[in-house]
């Protein structure tokens, strides 16, 4: 059910560093680095190498919405979520549609829930 969950950080760098030093020994480490406005976003994975724990910098002053990513069993799934999501009213992040920054065949949509924390529900097609 859950895909990853994403917090916003005052300095990435910092977190980064505490939970690969940490968590070393459970076999966390850094497994993808997007460089984005504001800073980096760095997903941190455990031996399955597929990142689940991410950092990023802060929406702005206080600002720290929570990113939950919950896997959806295909693309026409992520579709119907968005589309309830769209009818329940809620704020709209993004629309479906591949997202290749993270692989090829990352397929997702982003909205809010009533608290504002940013939601995503995610398809991965693997080649």
């Amino acid at each position: 059910m859950l895909d990853h969950l994403s917090l916003q950080v005052a300095d990435v760098e910092a977190a980064v560093a505490f939970y690969t030093r940490v968590f070393a020994p459970c076999g966390i480490r850094e497994s993808m680095r997007i460089d984005v406005p504001g800073g980096p976003v760095v997903g941190l994975s455990g031996p399955d190498g597929m990142p689940r724990l991410w950092f990023g910098p802060m929406e702005g002053p206080g600002n720290r919405p929570v990113h939950l990513a919950l896997t959806a069993p295909s693309r026409e799934v992520v579709d119907e979520v968005f589309a309830a999501a769209r009818d329940a009213g809620t704020e709209i992040l993004h629309e479906p549609r591949l997202w290749p920054e993270y692989h090829s065949g990352y397929y997702g949509a982003f909205f809010r829930d009533p608290d504002g924390n940013n939601v995503e529900a995610v398809h991965h097609t693997w080649a």
